[in-house]
């Protein structure tokens, strides 16, 4: 048996930059264990199998170790390889994750592809001592989310600067930590990091900003805003604050088209 897959750069203009994701678009589901298997031999850090059911494609995403409950630049990877491999040919595909929920992805024009997603549910916490530990900076607030902790920075130099000890971030029981802080020439800027996952650093994170782009939106005032991921390869985003939703764009590259053996 043969599978199709595509690996394209999400949150990229250019090639080599963004966040790579594998892409599986199947005629049936196969087992999970063959799912995780094909993950963990693309070692990216998503890859995502979607199957046609009923009018709408059902979407799940696995990391080399687990299957996640939402995955934002898989999920632009996938729409991009609907769009452009399978001719699909209204501007909006409806997704359907078991663990998420709806989705709503729209060709936008111009290269961008924006996702509809729920908007994160957060609670102001106490600081975390491990967390700070781990991450090796005090945030000036800490809030906690669906499924991680975001600390808040005071500069996008702090951002910049964070090394952390992946040994002791990976105790800590969340997917990932995100570091945020206003942009010097964004309205804010963020690092990712998910090493329970096996992503000790994501390069970009569409997921984390339905946790971030609230937040910034009440701080500065503004319902769009530019956004940016300070990994090595980095991200560009564009969010808009929905209330119950968020809207994050951002345009797809693609790197490679390939077959599986099975």
């Amino acid at each position: 048996m043969k599978q199709k897959i595509y690996q394209i750069d999400a949150f990229a203009s250019d090639l080599f930059k963004g966040n790579p994701a594998a892409v599986c678009v199947m005629d049936e589901w196969l087992p999970d264990d063959i799912m995780q298997s094909i993950a963990e031999e693309n070692n990216l850090a998503e890859t995502a199998f979607t199957v046609l059911e009923n009018g709408s494609y059902t979407l799940r995403w696995f990391t080399p170790e687990t299957e996640v409950d939402l995955c934002g630049h898989a999920t632009l990877a996938t729409a991009y390889v609907l769009f452009n491999y399978y001719d699909h040919q209204e501007n909006t595909i409806r997704f359907y994750s078991p663990r998420s929920g709806e989705l709503i992805v729209t060709n936008a024009g111009s290269g961008l592809i924006s996702l509809d997603f729920p908007t994160d549910e957060i609670a102001k916490i106490e600081s975390v001592s491990a967390i700070n530990q781990a991450i090796g900076q005090s945030p000036l607030e800490t809030f906690k989310g669906k499924t991680d902790y975001m600390l808040v920075y005071g500069s996008q130099k702090e951002i910049e600067s964070l090394n952390p000890n992946y040994f002791l971030l990976d105790q800590i029981d969340c997917r990932g930590v995100i570091a945020t802080a206003p942009g010097d020439e964004v309205d804010f800027v963020s690092r990712f990091f998910a090493p329970k996952c096996g992503i000790p650093e994501d390069p970009v994170t569409g997921s984390a900003h339905t946790t971030m782009t609230p937040y910034w939106s009440k701080k500065l005032g503004k319902e769009i805003l530019s956004a940016k991921q300070l990994s090595h390869r980095g991200g560009d985003l564009k969010c808009e604050d929905l209330g119950n939703r968020v809207k994050i764009s951002g345009r797809a590259v693609p790197y490679l088209v390939g077959e599986i053996e099975l």
